[in-house]
């Protein structure tokens, strides 16, 4: 009989976003003329279409692969097409990173690299991750048995955790903008990081997914903006919010060519080369059309295409946030991001506000708790819905609030 890994069992039973569904569905199959008045804005998921330039450019990479000259098979590198990564380089230059085409390496998305990397790295790491916190960071490395310990995101230091240098950790997960808090490290918050990796011999794991939210100028949209963070980063990076591919599955992480770790024999070893024979070991590569899609995200007209989405998402966020300043209500987010993260009103706790909002208001968020013990008493709100349907849930948070 096969032994199972163990680790496994040590994780909640299902994935947070599974659970918030079924309490969604016992409360339409209580109440099933309310199923068609819900309105989500929990999980993150876009709602606009693709940008048009984007479509074409699937449409001609999928026209080219039922062409006998231009099929596309399995892709040589597995790391990703050159027009794309050149045009990745290229994006990074135009907010001041400098990162080479030959360090990007073009994956399915942010949440598969976040979990995946770790597959390099030994099992006995010690795993520093901010709370709250993405599950996704948790869950990979506890799969994997290694040690977690926590820094501490809170309403006392705006949810911006400060690494403490009496701990000592090997690799770190930071994500900037920050799912779930919205909260955005600023160029001297992110060298303190880096400074503390660099004085531990750690390597961060930067969490990217949301930087084209990014509105002021001193949070940096890539940490390769910041000194000495080619010498401890990788970066991951995700299309999903960036250009509504959350269907469609493309994102990207660099790794820089400097980054090196010791082997136990005292040898010098690559990360890039160790990401790069993982990835070609268990990974595919991202389909063709999906990648030209991508390349059309970067160019000039694809930028300013997907800009008309992120604007409307924005005021999105600004309208659920004035709701907020008009309740009186502390929330961090929505400025930088695309995450509206709220203290729960009278001191309820998050799974008891989420109960309260999805019964009286028949809105869905996802409650604080679920993403590490120092969300309890607070609650995520997303701004890729509907302007119409936001405006709507607004109006309901505001009348059951003020009651």
């Amino acid at each position: 009989m096969p032994k199972l890994n163990e680790n496994f069992l040590k994780l909640e039973k299902n994935y947070l976003f599974i659970n918030i569904a079924k309490k969604i569905n016992a409360f339409i199959e209580a109440n099933p003329d309310k199923k068609d008045n819900i309105i989500r804005m929990g999980i993150g998921d876009v709602t606009l279409p693709i940008a048009p330039c984007v479509v074409e450019a699937v449409k001609k990479g999928a026209e080219e692969m039922g062409v006998k000259e231009t099929f596309k098979g399995y892709e040589d590198s597995g790391t990703g097409y050159d027009f794309l990564k050149e045009a990745v380089a290229n994006y990074y230059k135009s907010f001041g990173a400098d990162v080479k085409p030959s360090e990007i390496r073009i994956s399915d998305g942010a949440k598969s690299d976040c979990g995946n990397i770790v597959d390099i790295f030994a099992d006995d790491n010690v795993v520093l991750i901010t709370d709250p916190a993405y599950p996704v960071y948790v869950d990979s490395n506890l799969m994997s048995g290694r040690k977690v310990i926590y820094a501490d995101c809170t309403k006392e230091n705006g949810f911006c955790a400060v690494p403490d240098k009496n701990v000592h950790a090997d690799l770190i997960y930071l994500c900037s903008p920050n799912n779930p808090t919205g909260a955005a490290f600023t160029k001297n918050q992110l060298k303190a990081w880096i400074d503390y990796a660099i004085d531990n011999k750690a390597i961060i794991i930067y969490d990217a997914a949301y930087e084209a939210f990014i509105t002021e100028p001193d949070i940096p949209r890539s940490i390769f903006e910041v000194e000495g963070a080619r010498q401890c980063a990788i970066e991951i990076c995700s299309l999903s919010k960036t250009a509504g591919f959350t269907g469609m599955r493309c994102g990207y992480t660099v790794i820089p060519d400097e980054l090196e770790v010791e082997a136990s024999d005292g040898t010098k070893v690559s990360i890039s080369q160790l990401w790069g024979r993982r990835q070609g070991s268990k990974f595919n590569g991202v389909s063709y059309p999906v990648q030209c899609g991508a390349a059309a995200v970067f160019s000039e007209e694809g930028r300013e295409q997907i800009k008309v989405n992120l604007e409307y998402y924005k005021e999105n966020a600004r309208i659920i946030g004035e709701a907020l300043d008009e309740l009186g209500i502390y929330y961090t987010g929505g400025k930088n991001s695309p995450y509206i993260w709220l203290e729960c009103p009278n001191g309820m706790k998050s799974w008891d506000f989420f109960d309260y909002l999805l019964t009286e208001a028949n809105v869905v968020g996802t409650p604080g708790a679920g993403f590490g013990n120092n969300g309890e008493g607070f609650f995520r709100l997303t701004s890729f819905g509907d302007r119409e349907k936001t405006i709507e849930a607004v109006e309901r948070i505001k009348k059951l609030l003020k009651k």
